[in-house]
């Protein structure tokens, strides 16, 4: 690589990386550097990291991942209770990249996300896209509760010790103004919920005189039984009162039991209803670096006060606590890597000008293809592709999405027609918006699926169906020109990068489960 970094160039369809025009097929090992960005409704942080990716058959896996520098941890500045303060956030991350030693043009690739209550605010869609636009090479996501939750429960490493030790692994994310809790069961989550429970709620400066209030403080204020006002004093024994509150409400959808109307009410979404026993629980975010002890200081905010509280409630309730691989970065340690496959040459692309598509966000269906049925239920097809756009908050249809999937069993048209019509049905806020159909498959089965989409289905949306790729949630891809030679199209995967397990405390979630 030369001095300015690997950079990435468009030349007839293919993708090269280093000023040397080197072909990427061409090398067995590449090398990357990844800046990834949280800006939340509490702190703004980054995370830059080298990435080293090694060659395994036609596609780049990750080999190492190095974390190169943890920025400072700036407290989410605002202008007012509605705007975020984009001139300190640029100067912040202007003043990382000088503490680091890199230049933005060094970065290869990264990801930008706006999480919690800082998504609601004013000016979050155009702050998320100014810096997208200054890196240009960022996946920029707008993280809604479904997302941040998943993200958070891999980042934290509760999905990895989930699949380790074979334990059931819940992981509650606090943050400024939400709190997202996940149950992680077999290296998946196996379900989620969100509720508006989080430190900066409520923010008032040194004087104790209160700055900032969300609605649900007013309403956590109310049940207290506190006085709560902008620019009024907030005395200790309020703040206690109040994160005692939230923390109640929190530990109710931690216990998995039903939830009175109350603590319903500040779901952001739907209850739980897993069933099953939870085998420790962990905690990430802001907060729990107060839960775990990590932290002390008060940064003018509920945090200290809402950790004891929780830390009291979880220590009565016999839950194996455990500590997370990440704590307050769990959601920004996900910057994003590069991976690099090239689709066989059974695909279908129609128009052919479809091409090239940038920065697709997949989806992964629960599909349960059984390669031994004559007959696939398109009605289940279509449930399970709109339930997958509901947990990645994409059911919007503002964007065009990549259903991957992987094919099992033999290629009949009742088989086609079937699977082919249940994600149409379940794709339909996505084809309304006339955006094209894209799907991507690890078998090969692109051409025939394609085909029976255009002559059978009819759809008059464009379609791309691609196989021999391997895909997976949390992925963003590119799609480029067709290859005039082989009839192939190079793709770009833009992957979220989490850590892999982490230590379960002193005794061990096998502990846990024999006490149980």
């Amino acid at each position: 690589m030369t001095e300015e970094g690997p950079k990435t160039e468009q030349e007839g369809g293919r993708v090269f990386f280093s000023n040397a025009n080197r072909h990427i097929v061409d090398e067995d090992e590449i090398e990357l550097t990844s800046v990834g960005v949280d800006i939340g409704s509490s702190t703004s942080h980054l995370v830059f990291s080298r990435l080293e990716l090694e060659q395994r058959d036609s596609r780049y896996v990750v080999k190492n991942r190095e974390v190169l520098y943890e920025s400072d941890i700036l407290l989410t500045p605002y202008r007012d209770e509605n705007t975020i303060d984009s001139d300190k956030l640029g100067r912040f991350i202007a003043e990382q990249y000088e503490a680091v030693g890199i230049d933005p043009s060094q970065i290869d690739t990264g990801a930008l996300i706006l999480t919690g209550v800082a998504v609601r605010r004013q000016n979050a869609r155009a702050i998320g896209e100014l810096f997208a636009k200054e890196a240009g090479k960022f996946v920029s996501v707008s993280a809604g509760d479904n997302l941040e939750t998943t993200m958070a429960a891999y980042g934290s490493g509760a999905v990895g010790n989930s699949e380790a030790v074979g334990a059931t692994v819940m992981n509650v994310d606090i943050g400024g103004g939400t709190s997202k809790i996940a149950v992680c069961s077999n290296g998946k989550v196996a379900d989620l919920t969100a509720i508006d429970v989080g430190a900066r709620l409520v923010a008032f400066n040194r004087d104790g005189l209160v700055t900032r209030i969300e609605e649900a403080g007013r309403r956590f204020a109310k049940e207290a039984g506190v006085d709560l006002a902008l620019g009024k004093p907030l005395s200790q024994d309020a703040m206690k009162a109040m994160a005692d509150r939230m923390a109640a409400r929190l530990m109710e959808v931690i216990s998995l039991k039903p939830l009175s109307a109350d603590t319903e009410a500040l779901l952001r979404l739907p209850a739980m209803q897993f069933q099953g026993k939870v085998d420790a629980i962990t905690f990430s975010g802001g907060v729990s670096e107060f839960v775990y002890g990590y932290e002390t200081s008060n940064f003018g905010d509920l945090g200290p006060y809402l950790a004891a509280a929780i830390r009291a409630h979880v220590d009565a309730s016999g839950l194996k606590l455990m500590e997370p691989v990440e704590g307050i970065r769990a959601t920004v340690i996900g910057a994003s890597q590069y991976t690099i496959q090239v689709s066989g040459s059974t695909i279908f692309v129609s128009p052919a000008d479809t091409l090239p598509l940038r920065n697709i966000p997949v989806i992964a269906p629960n599909f349960a293809l059984d390669p031994d049925a004559d007959q696939l239920d398109a009605k289940v097809i279509a449930r399970e592709t709109e339930s997958a756009l509901r947990r990645l908050d994409l059911d919007h249809g503002d964007t065009a999405v990549a259903v991957c999937f992987n094919w099992q069993g033999s290629a009949t048209f009742q088989r086609l027609h079937a699977f082919a019509s249940g994600v149409a049905e379940g794709l339909k806020s996505v084809l309304g918006k006339v955006h094209p159909l894209v799907l991507v498959s690890d078998g090969d089965i692109g051409g025939l699926l394609g085909i029976h989409v255009r002559e059978e289905l009819k759809l008059d949306n464009a379609v791309v169906s691609i196989d021999g790729v391997e895909l997976k949630e949390f992925d963003f891809i590119d799609i480029g020109a067709l290859l005039p030679s082989s009839g192939a199209v190079p793709v770009v995967i833009k992957s979220l990068v989490f850590p892999k397990t982490a230590a379960l405390g002193r005794e061990g979630v096998e502990s846990a489960k024999a006490r149980a």
